[in-house]
């Protein structure tokens, strides 16, 4: 293939498609349609973008994590104490909840640059729980395992985000607006030359290094990348409830946004927002109905889904949504 038919292919991959517009409008028109469920769509884009995260490393580089709310907790607290401390604006929290994830992805990712998979999964385990006590223990700063409740104030000085009024609306436009911006900007990432490079990594990384692909500053920085995104996930979480707790670091976080990209499917960055909008709303559903065993009826689905149903709608999703393909053929 001639490098001006590469090129050619490359760009028509940058344009969105029509279905990917409505994808993004839908979300839209649902916020401002339905109001009285912001608050539940504010928590379907907060886990979406957190999935999103997970999504940078695994399908895209094939590094996997069960320890991800590492990154989710920190930019969460990292945007609490700044807001606890007297700067409670929105854009600045998320900016440090996101710089806090990153700074931790950078001085964890070494560690899980050696090892197979179920290494790297105990590293990152660790590190969450490690975590989690450093937050029990700091009680002067983050207020151990009563956390921490405070106010945030306006975006841009105007638009509350907190509980009451119009706020979960605003919240829930604010969440979609950074999801947005940081899906456009992963959008664009995995398919510039550093994307594709991660490509190559994932499926031989003996082969990629030897093409003289410096695959160890790649895997780390894709890492901190994925931390950061994690991170304003967080932070995003942390001001439209105004409020952290140690739950934040918690198994159950890491193990909850896996499955959302199990079953929207990892490696080409839809998966992560579907996968969370299919899981929240299925647990808000089958836990007003069966409060107390909406657990087993959600685990069953997700065993059924997983064994029977998975590679059939996925392959349906493919051929209806060209957009949602994992890997475009090449021209």
């Amino acid at each position: 293939m001639s490098a001006a038919r590469i090129e050619a292919h490359l760009r028509r991959r940058e344009r969105w498609r029509p279905l990917e517009i409505a994808f993004w409008l839908a979300l839209l028109a649902i916020i401002i349609l339905a109001p009285s469920r912001a608050a539940l769509a504010n928590e379907i884009l907060i886990n979406g973008l957190f999935a999103l995260s997970l999504d940078l490393i695994l399908g895209l580089a094939g590094i996997v994590s069960l320890g991800h709310a590492a990154f989710f907790g920190c930019g969460a607290y990292a945007a609490a104490i700044l807001a606890d401390g007297g700067e409670a604006n929105p854009l600045l929290g998320l900016v440090v909840g996101g710089a806090a994830a990153a700074v931790l992805g950078l001085a964890t990712a070494p560690l899980l640059l050696r090892g197979a998979d179920l290494s790297r999964l105990m590293v990152t385990m660790g590190i969450a729980l490690m975590l989690g006590e450093l937050a029990n223990r700091s009680a002067w700063l983050t207020g151990g395992a009563d956390g921490l409740n405070f106010s945030m104030d306006p975006l841009f000085g105007v638009f509350s985000i907190g509980s009451i009024g119009a706020g979960p609306r605003n919240a829930a436009l604010y969440s979609l607006v950074v999801l947005f911006l940081l899906f456009a900007f992963a959008r664009r990432l995995r398919q510039s030359p550093f994307g594709l490079s991660l490509a190559a990594i994932r499926e031989n990384r003996l082969r990629a290094s030897a093409l003289g692909i410096s695959t160890s500053r790649r895997l780390i920085a894709i890492y901190a990348l994925s931390a950061a995104y994690a991170g304003v996930a967080g932070a995003l979480l942390a001001q439209t409830t105004a409020i952290v707790s140690l739950d934040l670091f918690d198994f159950h976080r890491s193990a909850d946004v896996m499955l959302m990209l199990i079953i929207g499917g990892a490696g080409y960055l839809y998966g992560g927002v579907i996968g969370a909008g299919i899981f929240i709303v299925l647990k808000d559903v089958i836990s007003e109905q069966t409060p107390e065993y909406w657990e087993f009826w959600i685990g069953l689905l997700l065993v059924v889904l997983v064994l029977v149903g998975r590679d059939r709608v996925g392959a349906r999703l493919k051929r209806a949504l060209p957009f949602l393909a994992r890997r475009e053929r090449a021209a």
